[in-house]
């Protein structure tokens, strides 16, 4: 039975009621989606995020029935009047990883998709499974992949081809026994094991630029480095914030990085942040100090993050 054309309410005809019964409907089909989502956030995210917070201010114990004193702000005066200055260590070695590995891994990433997506390369599908293939590589393989090539004596493999074969240096070098050359060893580690994400991420972010803005540039005589900076670039921006962000987050998070080349040494002075709330927490069972710790991370990653998230949203993209 057709519904008439006239204007007039139709008796028994309600738009009204029958929207809200249709919206009711999709509700009831993707509320228990929402409900799994919203439980798991609260479980293991939420919850924990709260507990570690609680632990930062009490002397804790894993023992079971064991008292967890309230102390305060011990922990946290304590992280920074230790007299071995451990927390400062680990502080400006993670900062100096986010310094040092974020923009050259954005800028291998970019420039390795640039490179990949230029019409003349062919097979860029085993390209993108080249660089991708670190990352799936499990941490522990890649980590003794890099202790023998920069093992010290001469039977590590960097120090065997340029000292034992070439002869360019006249002593091995001991690699991880030096704060620096540890740091670049795990800098190294890091870039080459995350480095194909990024490369993954920007190819697929290249296939929506248009190849007009490179043809136009091109007739207006502008050069291949000039066309990088001047479109691929700023087209890619809401990407790179993405991109960026992700990178921050992953370089606060030093820690198989550490743990499996250096587990800190020489002498805890390549420990990172995260690297430092293990030793505390499952070495020294020091939980409350590792759990202040912890919360500072977080504080420090969360406006980090925030300020980079402004510092994109307010800019204009082409």
């Amino acid at each position: 039975m057709s519904i008439p054309m006239t204007g007039q309410p139709v008796p028994g005809h309600n738009p009204t009621g029958l929207r809200i019964k249709k919206g009711l409907k999709q509700w009831m089909m993707v509320l228990p989606f929402i409900f799994l989502g919203v439980a798991g956030t609260a479980v293991f995210v939420i919850y924990p995020m709260i507990r570690n917070i609680l632990i930062s201010f009490q002397d804790y114990s894993i023992m079971p029935g064991a008292d967890n004193p309230y102390v305060g702000f011990d922990n946290y005066v304590s992280a920074f009047t230790d007299p071995n200055n451990k927390v400062m260590m680990a502080i400006r070695n993670t900062f100096l990883n986010v310094a040092v590995t974020v923009p050259i891994n954005w800028l291998l990433a970019i420039v390795f998709a640039v490179l990949i997506n230029l019409h003349f390369v062919k097979q860029k599908i085993v390209f993108r499974t080249i660089y991708y293939l670190p990352i799936i590589t499990s941490w522990i393989v890649v980590a003794f992949l890099f202790r023998f090539l920069f093992a010290g004596g001469e039977y590590g493999l960097i120090n065997f081809i340029f000292y034992k074969q070439l002869g360019i240096w006249g002593e091995p070098i001991n690699f991880l026994s030096n704060y620096w050359s540890a740091m670049i060893v795990i800098w190294l580690f890091h870039i080459w094991k995350t480095v194909g994400w990024g490369v993954v991420i920007y190819l697929a972010a290249l296939q929506g630029i248009s190849k007009e803005y490179y043809e136009a540039a091109a007739i207006d005589g502008a050069s291949g480095s000039k066309q990088f900076w001047g479109i691929t670039v700023p087209m890619l921006g809401p990407v790179t914030a993405f991109v960026v962000i992700n990178l921050i987050n992953g370089a606060f998070n030093f820690f198989p990085q550490v743990y499996f080349i250096t587990r800190g040494g020489p002498m805890d002075q390549t420990q990172t942040l995260p690297s430092l709330m293990y030793l505390q927490a499952f070495k020294n069972f020091n939980f409350g100090y590792a759990s202040a710790v912890a919360v500072m991370m977080g504080i420090a990653v969360f406006f980090l993050t925030y300020t980079q998230m402004k510092k994109f949203g307010n800019q204009r993209f082409l």
